[in-house]
């Protein structure tokens, strides 16, 4: 679906413009995430009690009571200061962990914008909040003492660097000289004292990368695989002319899909944080990225009308998959989610 910002609205910041496509349905990849390639084997008697089902897992010094992330979000700054708020409020209610939006445009606010970010910790005392810039900006200026920035601006436990190659190729404005960028990363990764995850935004991360990257240091690696919001298709959507919105169809099927991007990257680093996102739809989807080697499930992009919302239609949002993933452990017989881990699961075809 092609959606282009309305021409009426071109003072709206990139940002806006962003969740403006999104919340119209612009952008969905034209891969799967895989999921669908695999089932769970049912169990007809199982010997556990639904209700005492644990979905806690260990996420940097917390312990999660589901294990889900909600994923970074798009928006400009008044829209995003809501959109934060209702996910703050919202994690902190469910006991989940919260990563936010990139920060690029924080380091450069005023002092009552930059005031408002701290309000997220307070809203989310006992909740993992991940920072976040994106890898172009390492060799753009931003070094050791603008993640500190941005990791003090909302308290945060970690900071999340995402990787963007063909949303940066395909957007009007984008960062498209790349060259350098792994190497500051890793002077980055070496110079913080605090966890480090990379993601990427909707294409995957390969195993092989996933191993360079752990090699550099990183604490934690999201796959963010293809299958969910395609960003190429976002930014051809906003940029001008039938030529950009042609260049960026052609990637409408681009990526690794999120269900094998997990369990290669399982396979290729069996202790390392992994995170499953990319298109996850509903609990059974969250049941398989566990099932295939994610510890922790990131959502954005299913939940993000519901941030659009209130901080309500989040909980509910996120107590709807947590009852769905609770179902698929009894149905399956696993009280936990370590048993989850080691249930059967068999390829469609």
């Amino acid at each position: 679906m092609t959606v282009s910002p309305d021409p009426t609205r071109i003072h709206l910041t990139r940002k806006d413009q962003h969740l403006d496509v999104v919340l119209a349905n612009g952008g969905r990849h034209a891969l799967a995430t895989g999921f669908d390639d695999w089932r769970f084997v049912h169990e007809a008697l199982p010997d556990i009690d639904h209700a005492k089902i644990d979905l806690g897992v260990d996420f940097l010094r917390y312990r999660l009571r589901a294990p889900f992330l909600i994923s970074a979000m798009t928006g400009g700054p008044a829209r995003a200061e809501a959109i934060n708020a209702r996910l703050a409020e919202a994690a902190q209610h469910l006991g989940i962990a919260l990563a936010v939006g990139s920060q690029r445009a924080a380091l450069h606010s005023d002092e009552a914008v930059a005031g408002l970010d701290k309000a997220l910790r307070h809203r989310a005392p006992d909740t993992p909040i991940l920072a976040n810039i994106g890898a172009a900006q390492l060799t753009r200026g931003f070094g050791r003492d603008e993640a500190m920035r941005i990791i003090d601006m909302i308290s945060a436990d970690a900071l999340v660097v995402h990787l963007n190659p063909l949303q940066e190729a395909c957007q009007p404005e984008g960062d498209r000289d790349w060259w350098g960028v792994g190497a500051a990363l890793h002077a980055l990764i070496r110079d913080l004292d605090v966890p480090v995850i990379i993601k990427e935004t909707g294409a995957g991360i390969s195993a092989l990368t996933a191993q360079k990257l752990v090699a550099m240091g990183a604490a934690g690696i999201d796959v963010a695989g293809a299958g969910g919001t395609n960003w190429a298709l976002v930014e051809g959507a906003r940029g001008e002319g039938e030529d950009a919105q042609a260049h960026a169809a052609a990637f409408a099927d681009w990526g690794i899909p999120t269900a094998r991007a997990i369990a290669e990257a399982r396979n290729a680093l069996p202790t390392t944080l992994l995170i499953g996102s990319g298109g996850v739809r509903h609990g059974v989807d969250a049941a398989k990225a566990i099932r295939l080697g994610a510890d922790v499930v990131g959502v954005a992009g299913g939940v993000i009308q519901a941030a659009t919302q209130s901080t309500e239609a989040v909980i509910s949002h996120f107590q709807t998959m947590t009852r769905q993933l609770r179902t698929a452990c009894f149905c399956v017989n696993a009280p936990s989610l370590e048993h989850l881990k080691r249930v059967p699961l068999l390829p469609v075809r």
